[in-house]
Parts: structure tokens; C-alpha cells; sequence
């Protein structure tokens, strides 16, 4: 190992800590509480709702914000929620009713992907600001009917697009900007979900593609709105394969789900959805018969479970991306390629050999050396993102943000819009024109 490679190893940790200090989370413990704090509703009381905007926003920011409702079209799961968030508001399965006694100043949507447009848009006419999570919806006539409530009333929609405030990206954004690798010619971008988390896209709702617009759309939103951002542009064009080879039909043996089912000694995808899985769905089937543990056999599912597509942008770069749902490990591998280099890292985020407390970039210039950066991953969910992010929405809200990592409609569009372009284009066989989806024409330099 050179001395250079040593000396990049054992300084980049602290380095990217220095750098990378995030711009929003400092002012949590300096800020004063608010003299009044803000309402906020939720409609869909899922895992996600529960977790990752109800127990720890009511933990983390409950200084800041109130609960005054939750919904959910499961009478018993609305009620589990409440207790696990440890909120006291009123809890109710008609959403207008919610809207209309409680009045939240804002809105979270965690509902299935397809209805949350429905709840966006009611939400908004309501008077409510709205925090939504991706992908924003899952087809482009919905699309442009979020963007023309949004216009109508005057509201705001932000959209967590969570992944691009951690920490190695945030690197990997000032490294792009900074001319490092020249003008950006091509990246190639390749997702690898491993046999656990890819298997659990089709026990689920969004193993269906009127509930989730494929996987697309419902997990990949979150890459290509990373790409929209590193790249500064918009998309233009997508062409994409898709197939469903692995899950589904492409089993000998099948069964319901996975508690019922009498082939658990042979499969290898048998899962026990555990404690607190069990109280939120298991024990409230009877109300809507959802069952969580659904069998990854089901015949009728039909996503893909692997996925390519050629994305070009306004600004000249074409991408090659890829999505697998069954791998024995899990991340991404990426790479920027440019006038003067190539900007790459391989971020594994769930694999079988030992974790490291670091995320590594290499960037390798034309005639020149190799330089590895490391960025510490220990900052919590999605790559440190998740804090980040909702410090900025709950607390520092007025906070800058140099490196434009909040997101609205205009960037939750342009990340659903390639995932529902390709699925049209897998269905059509044709390329498919983003400005053909909705009103929104793409932009070469990001607006």
C-alpha cells in the first residue's frame, strides 16, 4: 500500500467530518422552542408512519410539533399506532372528517403510493401544507394534477427525498460541483437489493403495480432523484427493460403467507414478521384482511423483479441504471465519468462480510492518481439522511441549504416521472419523452 493510500485512509474520516458537518443539524440544541408549537395529521398509519414520521418525530421534535390526528382505513392499526407513538390526539378512518375537526397546518402522507395523490390534493384544499413521502405518486395524470393543486392553493408539498442529505453523497455533490472530474459525459448506476429487503417488496402491497407503479417508480424513485440531483439536470428520455424472473410464478411451490404456509421447512424465503410487525398488521387483519407476510410466490404478482433502463438528460449525460431485487448482498455500486476522470464508490449497505465505518470515493483523474475520500456511514438511516432532513422540515426550517438537498414537487416529479416512464416504455417497448408526461418541461441546468 503507498504512502498516499495510507495517508487518505487514516485522515479521511476526520477530514469528511469537518467537511460534512451537516447544515441543518447544528441548531437543534442552540434554537429556542417555539412559543407555539405546530399541528400536524397523518394518513397512513403503516410501519413507515409509525416509525420514521410517528415515533421518532414525536420523540425527536416534540418541542416543535403536535399530533392532533391520525388516520388510517384500519380502525385497530390506527389505534396500535397511537399507543406506539405515545401521542394523545383523536384517531379516525374518514380523512375528510380528520381534516375538517382537527385542522392540521400540516399533513404527512404515508398511504399506499397509488392514493397518495388523493390525500396530497384534499390535504392542500383543506389548508394544509404537505410532507409526503415517495414517491410522490405513481402515474403522470396524477402527477400533474399534484403539481396544479399545488399551484391552485397555494400550499406547499415536500417531498422526502431523504438519501441526498447523508453525508457521503453530500461528498460526492461537492466533488461533481467541484469540477473534480471535468464535465460530466456518463455514470453508470447499479442497485443491488439483497434476498431479504428485495424479497420483502413482494410479500407486500407493492408487489402489485396498481398499488406501487412497479418498483420503478416505488423503490427507484429515490436513485433517480439522486441522480437529478449529483447531476444538476433534468431527464429527457428513458428506454427500460423489466421482467419478472425470480419471485412470483417462478416457483414450484406456493402458499398464502408465510404463518400459513405448509412449506416452511423448504423455503428459504419463509419469514417470521416478528413482535412489533405482528401487532401492527397480523393482529388487525380482521378489520381490512392485509396480510404482511403475504407468500413472494403469490401468482399474481406483477412488478418486475429486475430492471434497466437508459436515462439521457437535458444536459447531454446518459445514464445506464440497473435495479436487482435478489441479491446475496445489498448497495450500490456508481460512477461518474468525465472530461478529466471518473468520480466511483461502491456503497454496501447490508452484506456478509464485515461492515466498515466508512463509505469509500475514489476519484481517479486522467494522467494522474487514484485518491480514496472515506465518509463516515454511522449517522443513522439512510446513510445519516433521515435526521438530516427532518431537522431542516421540524426544526431549522428557514435554515440555508447550500446544497439544495430539500425537494418539492418539481424534484419529486422529475424522480417519479423516469420511474413511470419506464414502466411505459417495458410496456410500450419505446423510448418514452419526459415533456410528453406532464406540463413540467426538463430543464438542462437544474432550476
Amino acid at each position: 500500500m503507498s504512502d498516499r493510500r495510507k495517508f487518505l485512509q487514516t485522515t479521511g474520516l476526520a477530514a469528511a467530518g469537518a467537511i460534512l458537518g451537516s447544515p441543518f443539524a447544528e441548531g437543534r440544541t442552540n434554537l429556542e422552542k417555539p412559543a407555539k408549537k405546530r399541528t400536524i395529521a397523518m394518513v397512513g398509519t403503516g410501519i413507515r408512519g409509525s416509525t420514521m414520521w410517528g415515533k421518532s418525530v414525536q420523540a425527536d421534535y416534540g418541542d416543535y410539533i403536535s399530533f392532533v390526528g391520525l388516520c388510517d382505513i384500519n380502525p385497530g392499526r390506527v389505534e396500535t399506532v397511537k399507543k406506539y407513538i405515545g401521542c394523545n390526539c383523536p384517531t379516525f378512518t374518514d380523512f375528510e372528517k380528520m381534516m375538517r375537526e382537527v385542522k392540521p397546518e400540516i399533513l404527512i402522507v404515508t398511504t399506499v403510493d397509488a392514493t397518495h395523490h388523493e390525500f396530497i390534493i384534499r390535504g392542500m384544499e383543506l389548508g394544509a401544507d404537505i410532507i409526503t413521502e415517495k414517491p410522490m405518486t405513481t402515474d403522470e395524470v396524477k402527477c400533474q394534477a399534484i403539481l396544479d393543486a399545488e399551484k391552485r392553493t397555494c400550499k406547499t408539498v415536500t417531498v422526502t427525498l431523504d438519501p441526498r442529505s447523508s453525508p457521503h453523497r453530500q461528498k460526492l455533490y461537492e466533488m461533481l460541483r467541484s469540477g473534480a472530474i471535468g464535465d460530466i459525459v456518463s455514470c453508470d448506476f447499479h442497485w443491488y437489493l439483497d434476498v431479504y429487503h428485495g424479497a420483502d417488496y413482494f410479500r407486500r402491497w407493492h408487489g402489485y403495480r396498481e398499488k406501487g407503479g412497479t418498483l420503478f417508480v416505488h423503490k427507484a424513485t429515490h436513485h433517480y432523484d439522486l441522480l437529478n440531483w449529483w447531476l444538476e439536470s433534468e431527464p429527457t428520455e428513458v428506454y427500460a427493460y423489466g421482467a419478472l424472473d425470480f419471485y412470483g410464478k417462478n416457483n414450484s411451490f406456493r402458499g398464502t403467507n408465510c404463518r400459513t404456509c405448509p412449506h416452511k421447512e423448504q423455503c428459504k424465503f419463509h419469514w417470521n414478521m416478528g413482535e412489533q410487525l405482528t401487532a401492527l398488521y397480523a393482529d388487525n387483519e380482521k378489520y381490512d384482511g392485509y396480510m404482511r407476510d403475504g407468500c413472494v410466490w403469490r401468482e399474481d404478482i406483477d412488478i418486475y423483479d429486475k430492471m434497466t433502463a437508459q436515462i439521457k438528460y437535458a444536459n447531454n449525460v446518459i445514464v445506464s441504471y440497473s435495479l436487482t431485487t435478489y441479491s446475496p448482498y445489498e448497495g450500490y455500486r456508481i460512477a461518474f465519468n468525465g472530461t478529466k476522470g471518473r468520480l466511483e464508490a461502491w456503497i454496501k449497505e447490508r452484506q456478509p462480510w464485515e461492515e466498515q465505518p466508512f463509505d469509500e470515493i475514489r476519484l481517479t483523474t486522467n494522467f494522474g492518481e487514484t485518491e480514496l475520500i472515506q465518509i463516515s456511514n454511522a449517522e443513522g438511516g439512510h446513510g445519516g439522511g433521515d435526521q438530516r432532513m427532518k431537522d431542516k422540515i421540524f426544526v431549522n426550517t428557514n435554515a440555508p441549504d447550500p446544497y439544495r438537498q430539500s425537494a418539492g414537487t418539481r424534484e419529486g416529479a422529475m424522480s417519479c416521472l423516469i420511474g413511470i416512464a419506464a414502466r411505459k416504455s417495458v410496456e410500450q417497448q419505446k423510448p418514452i419523452k419526459i415533456a410528453d408526461l406532464t406540463s413540467l418541461q426538463p430543464m438542462a441546468k437544474r432550476p
